[in-house]
C-alpha cells in the first residue's frame, strides 16, 4: 500500500512509517537479454512450436522484403519519407503475431511493418508517409491505432484503451510500441505511471535500436537497462534479445496473457539495431561506424531464424525459395499499386477530423466547394467542363 493508503490519519513522519507498495525483486528484469535461438532450453519448458517457427520465418522474410521495397519507393519519390525497420523485423512481426484478434496495437512511425504483419494493406499503411492522408486504414476494424509520429504520445492512449476495456469487462490487452528515444519523453513516464497504478492490461515494447536518431542510448539514460525503469513504476520488467523472433514472441505472449488475467502491465525492452539510417533524410555515417553496423549484421534476425529452422530440420531450400517468392509477390503488388497516381479530393481536407464540423470549418468547406465548382466551369486550359470528376485539379 502507499503512504496515503495506510490505516488511520496520515501525518508526515520519517521512515520507517513509510512502506513500499511492492517489493522490487520480482519486478527486476533478467541480467542478460532472454534468448531462445541458439540457447539451451530451460529445464521443464517446451520447445517452440514448429508451426509458429515457420510462421515467424515467413513473416520476417516478408518483412525484410517489405522494408527493401518501401525504401526503394522513397528513392523513387513515391514516398516522402520512410523510417526503415530493417534489422528490427523480429520485434515487428513477433509483436503482431503475439496479439489476439481482439487485442489492440499502438504503433509508432517506424512500426509500419508491425501493422502490415497484423494484416493491414501495405498501401493503406504507407499512405501517411506518402502524404495522401493523415491516416489510411480503418482503426476500429483493424484494432491498430494510427501510426504515431510524435514520440511516445500513443502510449497514454494505449493505457486509456486498456483501462477502459478492463472496466467494461472486455478480454482485451493493448500492446504499445516505442523506440529507445521515446523513453525520454514525458508521455512515457505518464503512461507507465498510470498503467501501473490502474493495473491496466497493457504491455509496452521498447525497441532499443541504439540511437534516438543520432543520440546514443548512453546519452539518454544511466539506467542498467531500459527494462529496469519498470521497477520505479511498480511493474514487471523484461529484457529480451530483440533479434530473436522466438524469444520476443514468447516474452510478449506471456506478458499479454498476464495482463489479460489481471496481472498488470509489463515493460519489455528488446535489444535490437537499426541497420539502415533513421530515415532517407539521415546520414547515419555521422554518428556510427561501419564496423558497428557489420557486427550487428552478423546478428541479423532473418539469418538467425533461418539457421535455427535449418538446424531443426524444419526448413529446406524449397521452403526458403517459397518464402522468398511469396515476399517478392507482395513487394511487386505493393510496387505496382504505389506507382499509380492517386486520385485526391480536396474536400477530404474536411473529412474524418471532427464528428461534427465547427461553423468555421463548414464555411471554409463551402468556400472550397465554390472554388472547385468555378474551376470546373472555367478550367485553366479553356476547355469547358474540366476533367468531369467534380474535383477540379484533384489529381496530382
Amino acid at each position: 500500500m502507499t503512504v496515503l493508503e495506510q490505516h488511520g490519519a496520515y501525518t508526515p513522519a520519517p521512515p520507517p512509517s513509510w512502506r513500499p507498495r511492492t517489493a522490487p525483486e520480482p519486478l527486476l528484469p533478467d541480467a542478460e537479454p532472454y534468448r531462445v535461438l541458439g540457447a539451451e532450453r530451460p529445464e521443464g519448458t517446451e520447445a517452440p512450436d514448429a508451426e509458429l517457427l515457420r510462421r515467424l520465418y515467413a513473416a520476417v522474410v516478408d518483412g525484410r522484403r517489405y522494408n527493401e521495397q518501401a525504401t526503394a519507393l522513397t528513392k523513387q519519390g513515391r514516398l516522402a519519407v520512410y523510417p526503415s525497420s530493417t534489422g528490427q523485423e523480429a520485434c515487428q512481426v513477433a509483436a503482431a503475431l503475439a496479439l489476439r484478434e481482439r487485442d489492440w496495437l499502438f504503433p509508432s512511425y517506424r512500426d509500419t511493418l508491425a501493422a502490415v504483419a497484423r494484416g493491414l494493406d501495405p498501401v493503406e499503411v504507407l499512405s501517411l508517409l506518402r502524404g495522401d492522408w493523415h491516416h489510411g486504414y480503418d482503426t476500429r476494424a483493424a484494432r491498430v491505432a494510427p501510426l504515431c509520429t510524435p514520440l511516445a504520445t500513443q502510449l497514454p492512449h494505449a493505457v486509456g484503451l486498456a483501462h477502459a476495456a478492463r472496466i467494461k469487462g472486455d478480454d482485451v490487452a493493448a500492446l504499445a510500441l516505442v523506440g529507445d528515444g521515446g523513453t525520454s519523453e514525458g508521455d512515457f513516464h505518464e503512461a507507465l505511471n498510470f498503467a501501473a497504478v490502474w493495473q491496466a492490461p497493457v504491455v509496452f515494447l521498447v525497441q532499443n535500436n541504439g540511437f534516438a536518431i543520432s543520440v546514443p542510448l548512453a546519452k539518454q539514460t544511466a539506467a542498467p537497462s531500459l527494462a529496469h525503469k519498470a521497477v520505479g513504476y511498480g511493474m514487471r520488467g523484461r529484457l529480451v534479445d530483440g533479434n530473436d523472433a522466438v524469444a520476443v514472441h514468447e516474452v510478449l505472449t506471456e506478458a499479454l496473457d498476464r495482463a489479460r488475467q489481471g496481472g498488470g502491465p509489463t515493460l519489455v525492452e528488446a535489444v535490437t539495431y537499426r541497420l539502415e539510417a533513421h530515415t532517407n533524410a539521415d546520414d547515419a555515417t555521422r554518428y556510427r561506424t561501419d564496423d558497428e553496423v557489420s557486427a550487428w549484421r552478423a546478428h541479423d534476425p532473418v539469418t538467425l531464424l533461418e539457421s535455427e529452422l535449418r538446424g531443426r530440420g524444419l526448413l529446406d531450400e524449397a521452403d526458403v525459395r517459397e518464402a522468398a517468392e511469396a515476399a517478392e509477390r507482395r513487394a511487386a503488388d505493393m510496387r505496382e499499386r504505389m506507382n499509380r497516381d492517386p486520385e485526391l479530393d480536396p474536400m477530404d481536407l474536411f473529412a474524418h477530423v471532427f464528428a461534427e464540423q465547427t461553423a468555421q470549418l463548414r464555411a471554409q468547406a463551402d468556400q472550397l466547394r465554390a472554388e472547385l465548382a468555378a474551376a470546373e466551369e472555367h478550367p485553366a486550359d479553356g476547355t469547358a467542363g474540366g476533367s468531369g470528376n467534380g474535383r477540379g485539379e484533384a489529381r496530382r
